[in-house]
């Protein structure tokens, strides 16, 4: 696959304005061809110097008639999308303008090189480290890390319980504002179980609804309302970050951010 690191890298040869010589950055041209496009590698003089340079060599990678203009305007460093529309495409070039018109590309698609990392979150009321992800995602800040994330949101409705955590999830029946009488099948977590407990002392059920206690997969990020859990290490034998329940937008990008380099750090050991 060749998907360029930055736009800075990939010019648009419509016209010739300095001749022969193009952007001292460029090492790939889309040009135009008939009614579509195709793209260049092309390599610049190593000896000169200035802003525009010279072409030494270049050759086509994607003739126009597999070459594919995606039709709206995209976040060019959300690249697991790119990658995701490129494979569905069906062409084995996508072209890609952003909502600045720079442009990118990704040629013989492949998203197997992405690390995934698993989402772990319930709802409702809203799924906020699920949610916060997909929304910097889009905004294209984990485009570096070269990651895809597979979220696993647990559906509390689903739950066959008597009481559950809080109103701010809908419930009829909550910890949060009524009192357990014994028997109660309680859905809840560590700190659920401290509520009754401690306020009530009853014989109860608890249905584990953690999202921790969900963890499957490796590398994981999971949200939990025990901050001493906070961090990246090993939790149920995986690998993974854990934020807290009410975590903020900034905490919850750079536990994403540390957990992928902390895991590829932690992947190149254990293969050496």
């Amino acid at each position: 696959m060749i998907f360029p690191e930055h736009c800075k890298n990939v010019g648009f040869a419509s016209t010739k304005p300095c001749g022969e010589k193009v952007y001292f950055l460029s090492r790939y041209l889309v040009h135009p061809a008939g009614e579509g496009y195709e793209v260049l590698e092309v390599a610049l003089d190593p000896d000169k110097k200035g802003m525009m340079r010279s072409i030494i060599s270049s050759k086509v990678i994607a003739p126009a008639g597999e070459v594919y203009r995606y039709p709206g305007k995209v976040q060019l460093h959300d690249r697991a999308r790119l990658i995701q529309l490129a494979v569905d495409s069906g062409y084995r070039c996508t072209l890609f303008f952003g909502h600045d018109e720079h442009m990118t590309f990704v040629l013989d698609p492949d998203l197997s090189g992405l690390l995934r990392v698993h989402v772990y979150d319930a709802s409702p009321p809203r799924p906020s480290l699920s949610a916060c992800i997909r929304e910097l995602e889009a905004c294209g800040l984990f485009g570096e890390l070269q990651v895809a994330f597979c979220h696993h949101i647990l559906d509390l409705v689903q739950v066959k319980a008597d009481v559950y955590p809080c109103r701010a999830a809908g419930f009829s029946k909550t910890l949060d504002a009524d009192a357990v009488q014994g028997s109660e099948r309680v859905a809840g977590c560590l700190t659920g179980s401290q509520l009754v407990s401690e306020c009530y002392g009853t014989e109860f059920e608890l249905l584990n609804i953690c999202p921790l206690a969900e963890v499957q997969e490796e590398p994981f990020i999971a949200r939990c309302c025990r901050s001493e859990r906070e961090g990246v290490g090993r939790y149920n034998g995986k690998y993974g970050a854990v934020v807290h329940w009410g975590a903020s937008t900034r905490q919850i990008a750079d536990s994403v951010t540390t957990l992928v380099r902390q895991w590829r750090v932690h992947e190149n050991n254990r293969s050496r």
